[in-house]
């Protein structure tokens, strides 16, 4: 019986983790960028309840077991691709395809976001809504009148007095092996760590690359109506391990009721 209860708490913390994970999910479904998670569950450790015997006189031995419960085997992101959102600002950014912005970091680490909404420094620089720069840095004119950045990554801009554009810079992009083993940071951003793999850089459009979208952001991937269904069906499983927790426990009032 104590069994069975111990195992009913893990169904019950691995639900939990689930449900809260469905949440996160659901409150992100407008977030521009926002990479779903998904959780995934492993049986603990099977222990034998008796010896094992021969199968059919083959000289096999199975032994009887019953497994101690479940547990959270793994949380990661998808890497699904959203749609995108025309939203016509010139410094909005979205990826097609494969590929990460690469962030030269305050500490100065690396870190990779999803395209998103950047701006100007004062310093002229291309860097992100909270200040970190892109790598390689793009130092755009001060008296520049438009900007267009291509498919390619080609960043230009147009000064007065001239009528066509003059190259300012060249975005480039990082792709994973792994990207489901990045290391979220919070607002879209990611660290490489050795599940990810090491970052191979390279030019949008090239060797295996993804495109550059400007005036455009990429949409959260979270269905809404697939994690309502995940909700409903988390819910169920957790209800059930309830169940299983109430009813052993009853059962051990029983056994003690008997010892009076």
């Amino acid at each position: 019986m104590f069994d069975a209860l111990a195992i009913g708490a893990t169904g019950m913390q691995a639900q939990q983790a689930h449900v809260e994970a469905i949440a996160n999910n659901l409150a992100n479904v407008n977030t521009a960028g926002f990479k779903k998670n998904r959780t995934s569950f492993s049986e603990l450790v099977v222990s034998a309840v008796q010896p094992g015997r021969d199968v059919a006189g083959a000289g096999v031995f199975a032994t009887a077991g019953v497994g101690a419960g479940v547990q959270l085997a793994a949380a990661a992101k998808v890497f699904d691709p959203g749609e995108l959102r025309r939203t016509e600002a010139p410094l909005d950014l979205a990826i097609v395809g494969d590929g990460f912005l690469e962030l030269a970091m305050p500490d100065g680490t690396r870190a990779y976001a999803r395209g998103g909404s950047l701006k100007l420094s004062a310093e002229g620089q291309l860097v992100t809504q909270a200040g970190v720069p892109l790598k390689p840095g793009v130092a755009i004119p001060e008296n520049a009148e438009a900007i267009t950045i291509s498919a390619t990554g080609r960043v230009q801009a147009r000064l007065p007095g001239q009528s066509t554009p003059v190259d300012v810079g060249q975005l480039e992009l990082a792709r994973f092996a792994s990207p489901q083993g990045l290391l979220a940071q919070g607002a879209n951003v990611y660290r490489a760590t050795e599940a990810s793999g090491e970052p191979i850089g390279g030019r949008p459009g090239e060797d295996g690359m993804g495109t550059l979208v400007q005036g455009a952001l990429e949409s959260s991937n979270v269905k809404l109506v697939e994690e309502m269904v995940n909700l409903m069906v988390a819910q169920r499983a957790y209800e059930a391990s309830v169940k299983v927790v109430q009813a052993s426990d009853e059962m051990l009032g029983m056994i003690n009721g008997l010892r009076r």
